[in-house]
């Protein structure tokens, strides 16, 4: 691969999803969800040394995640880890990233990628990486990776896609649906021409700075003026403003949904967004009766249930199906597996009860 591209990790997230094993002061990115003694934030790094140099890595998260980054990569330097005052969502981080290694090599390109996602066949995904870099060098192309869907899975957003007639690997997008229910779910898996949305992109930096400029002209004004600033004393006196400044609007919602340039390579390589406990369970090796047991448990007549408690403690249920149950520090969880879209009102209120529980 000619063209060595930068690589941008998003780590600024909260991990709402996975509360209360992920807490506000250490978010599931820098957990080690899936038992390997990496945290998915180390996962990630790990996997994109295939296709980048250390010093083409950035990482973007929040200020407060600042030290437990440091701890976890040490061989960024604080240059290379961008720290975002407020949560401003994929936009404003992406935009962030762009601007500033814009400055540094008007000619970069960038894989930009989330902090937590799970790939089974590295080999694969490293080779339709490679793929998408080279697709992207074409002026204008926004490339987003797409999975092929195996089931009808209301989680995730779906991408709809034009068949390449010359037989380049990038096909051009029709449509984004963002989550639709489980009917319009099983009508895009028969037809055969949507795939999941993978929340991976990669782009010449120059050609996500034009999509700015054309679809979010109040993120590249805002952000334009940081060249004076960026790698200078000032960045972040500039960014706290920026941030001050921009909406909390998603990378999908706010360039991909509304340009006309965005393509699609489609891969297959094992892969989850690892985005709560119901998808960790698919994951996850399971007992005779379907169950994740990650404790010292004692289940009668239990079923399709995640349970993960310290090992201190004996654990017995009776009777439940489709349940998680999670005690993590100073919170003890009981509630549908599957119930995810509750997660957030969950610690809406907990937070009332005090912060410490969030």
């Amino acid at each position: 691969m000619q063209n060595r591209p930068y690589v941008v990790i998003m780590a600024g997230g909260i991990g709402s999803r996975f509360w209360p094993y992920s807490r506000n002061n250490r978010p599931k990115q820098f957990l080690d969800v899936l038992g390997t003694g990496r945290s998915l934030l180390q996962i990630t790094y790990d996997r994109f040394l295939e296709v980048a140099e250390p010093e083409r890595f950035y990482v973007v998260t929040n200020q407060i995640y600042l030290d437990l980054v440091k701890e976890q990569l040490p061989n960024l330097s604080d240059e290379q880890i961008l720290t975002e005052p407020l949560r401003r969502n994929t936009a404003a981080c992406a935009a962030y990233a762009a601007y500033k290694i814009h400055a540094i090599d008007p000619e970069a390109t960038l894989i930009v990628t989330p902090s937590d996602q799970l790939i089974l066949q590295e080999n694969r995904f490293i080779a339709t990486i490679r793929k998408a870099v080279d697709a992207a060098q074409v002026k204008g192309r926004l490339i987003t990776l797409g999975i092929r869907p195996n089931r009808a899975d209301t989680g995730y957003g779906y991408i709809q896609y034009l068949e390449s007639e010359d037989g380049d690997s990038a096909m051009k997008v029709k449509t984004f649906t963002e989550k639709p229910n489980l009917k319009l779910a099983k009508t895009f898996l028969e037809s055969g021409d949507f795939v999941w949305n993978s929340g991976m992109f990669v782009w010449k930096v120059a050609s996500l700075l034009d999509a700015f400029s054309e679809n979010m002209p109040d993120v590249a004004e805002t952000f334009e003026e940081g060249k004076s600033h960026f790698g200078k004393s000032t960045e972040q006196e500039f960014i706290n403003r920026a941030y001050s400044l921009v909406k909390n609007v998603s990378l999908d919602l706010g360039i991909m949904e509304k340009s006309d340039k965005v393509f699609v390579i489609l891969g297959d390589y094992g892969w989850s967004d690892l985005g709560s406990w119901h998808s960790l369970h698919a994951l996850r090796e399971k007992d005779e009766h379907n169950n994740v047991v990650d404790a010292n448990a004692l289940l009668y007549e239990t079923e399709n249930c995640y349970v993960k408690v310290d090992s201190g403690k004996l654990v017995v249920i009776e009777g439940l199906n489709n349940y998680l149950v999670n005690e993590s520090e100073n919170v003890l969880l009981i509630c549908k597996l599957d119930g995810d879209k509750k997660f957030r009102d969950f610690m809406a209120s907990a937070k009332k009860k005090g912060e410490d529980f969030v």
